[in-house]
């Protein structure tokens, strides 16, 4: 086995216990839903089940390297046989399909902030949102070439913005929000959604490094790498024993 794809088993083995972890936190978020069927514990949920699905692609894209023993997807190989096959394996091994369940997930994070902190909808603002996402997944899908790292960072940059644009107003709202009650469990739970904020907006950054890195010669999987799926783990956590928790079993 070569070093990168060392890497690349080490980078399998870490995901498939975000994945666990994420599966069964999942279970408990929906266990919670069906209780108390609150609205915005539906949108959690919807929220992190995009995300973990970005992560079970991501896990995915290494299964396909390590073991698929399909030529065109080996290390250093620039063939593509121009198939729909190869269309949708390339995107999976260069986690493109991620980076739409990553957008999916950010626009319900959007949803979610208006339901919980605002009045109604901001027609211009949520136009953005829904176009700068939708622009997002396009390019995802669209703008690849095999070996062009460039344009993964790309991809990770405009994730990264439309990440931005959604998660730091609602780390402001969250944190204001938290500021204005008294009452201790809402303010720990509009607390710890500030902080899920703040960890999912650190994933994308965590990974544009990883990328910057690999641009400037690295293998891949370096420490960022590893940090963006702890953030996610962090995100989920608070939110559900923070935000979740208290909230349904009052």
């Amino acid at each position: 086995m070569t070093l990168f794809q060392s890497l690349i088993f080490a980078g399998m083995i870490f995901e498939t216990f975000i994945i666990i972890f994420s599966i069964f936190l999942l279970i408990l978020i929906l266990q919670r839903y069906f209780i108390k069927h609150h609205k915005l514990t539906l949108y959690l949920f919807l929220i992190f089940l995009s995300w973990t699905c970005a992560i079970i692609f991501s896990w995915f894209s290494k299964i396909l390297e390590l073991y698929s023993n399909i030529p065109y997807l080996a290390v250093g190989s620039t063939v593509d046989p121009g198939t729909l096959e190869s269309w949708i394996l390339f995107r999976i091994i260069s986690f493109r399909i991620s980076f739409v369940f990553v957008t999916l997930g950010t626009i319900l994070s959007y949803l979610l902030k208006v339901n919980a902190f605002d009045k109604e909808f901001n027609k211009t603002q949520s136009m953005i949102v829904y176009a700068f996402g939708i622009f997002t997944m396009f390019y995802s899908l669209i703008a690849y070439q095999r070996n062009t790292i460039i344009l993964d960072v790309f991809a990770f940059l405009f994730i990264l913005i439309l990440i931005s644009m959604v998660y730091i107003p609602f780390l402001m709202s969250a944190y204001t929000t938290s500021k204005s009650v008294d009452d201790p469990t809402y303010k720990r739970a509009f607390q710890t959604l500030a902080f899920m904020s703040l960890c999912l907006v650190l994933v994308m950054v965590m990974f544009l490094f990883d990328r910057i890195m690999i641009l400037l010669g690295s293998p891949g999987f370096t420490i960022f790498y590893f940090l963006a799926w702890i953030f996610v783990v962090l995100a989920f956590l608070a939110a559900y024993l923070g935000y979740i928790r208290p909230k349904s079993s009052e």
